[in-house]
């Protein structure tokens, strides 16, 4: 059976909007899959997921669930869990995978039991100094899109830093400053795509030179050894299979040395036409139209 010829027949809902900090940034990823998912002739119709989602989703008889969310509330596990319940396949990695990926803190710990090469951390509950070796990341356990994110240099922007992570979250990730080259690998249905260098012009890879056009350079494919590029697509097929990933994925490292560091797990990845995994994915020669079709096609339940 053609899969993709079967869920033409369905009502397709596009999730996106949300309500967590990563917000505009989910609408702007939604509109764009609604647009290509209407494009290929696809019944769809985006859903801004604020509250009363089950009843909204009934309501408009929604039989498949594209999740273009970003952040918690949507890439966290919950929507996940809620489409379970309701019987609607979705998009995406499941429950456990969404969670597990979301929480950095407790995804370090698989990290690190699987041996997979990732900068040495802390956990933080409180806004007093930590003691932890300078430099370092100060991040919100389960925040994305470098929301709340800080670099300590001098033990005075410890509380600073930390008070700024904790508006976002009630635990913190402290994790060793690592210098050196930003790529990232793009999973899609398991297969890894060309890893891409990311350059940020500042030499910090956060909102700002995440979403102003202009303030970053993509290189597709990095030019990186061969041995480092194969570490790092190796890595992250392992993340897929052991964190339960489904869909579409993507680990963001960074190289120390000829070691790729990871140093982020996204569930949900950005899904404009000039994200990050799209950028990759138009390297292969194909279409945005052909992404979003591919990852349509895994919509299922997980549970």
């Amino acid at each position: 059976m053609n899969k993709g010829a079967d869920l033409r027949e369905k009502r397709i809902g596009v999730l996106m909007g949300g309500i967590s900090s990563e917000r505009q940034i989910s609408l702007m990823s939604g509109k764009a899959v609604l647009a290509s998912l209407v494009r290929s002739g696809y019944h769809a119709q985006g859903i801004d997921v604020r509250d009363n989602i089950g009843a909204l989703l009934k309501q408009k008889h929604i039989e498949v669930a594209f999740v273009a969310l970003h952040g918690r509330w949507g890439e966290d596990g919950t929507v996940q869990g809620l489409l379970e319940m309701m019987k609607i396949p979705y998009t995406g990695s499941g429950v456990l995978g969404s969670a597990l990926s979301m929480d950095k803190c407790l995804g370090k710990l698989v990290l690190t039991s699987l041996n997979i090469p990732t900068p040495s951390y802390q956990e933080c509950l409180s806004a007093e100094e930590s003691g932890f070796p300078l430099p370092y990341v100060v991040k919100p356990a389960r925040e994305g899109s470098t929301v709340g994110i800080s670099i300590v240099r001098r033990r005075e922007e410890a509380g600073p830093a930390i008070e700024a992570a904790l508006r976002y979250d009630t635990k913190i990730l402290i994790e060793r400053f690592v210098q050196g080259r930003e790529i990232t690998v793009g999973m899609v249905n398991g297969i890894a795509l060309p890893v891409v260098e990311v350059k940020p012009r500042s030499g910090f890879y956060d909102y700002e030179s995440k979403y102003t056009k202009g303030l970053t350079e993509y290189l597709v494919p990095a030019n990186l050894p061969s041995s480092v590029e194969e570490q790092a697509c190796n890595d992250a097929s392992i993340i897929w299979r052991q964190f339960e990933l489904s869909g579409c994925a993507r680990i963001d490292m960074i190289v120390e040395g000829d070691v790729p560091q990871v140093i982020d797990i996204n569930t949900s990845p950005g899904m404009t036409e000039t994200s990050l995994v799209p950028k990759a994915w138009s390297h292969l020669g194909r279409t945005f139209d052909q992404l979003v079709e591919e990852i349509l096609t895994g919509a299922r339940l997980k549970a």
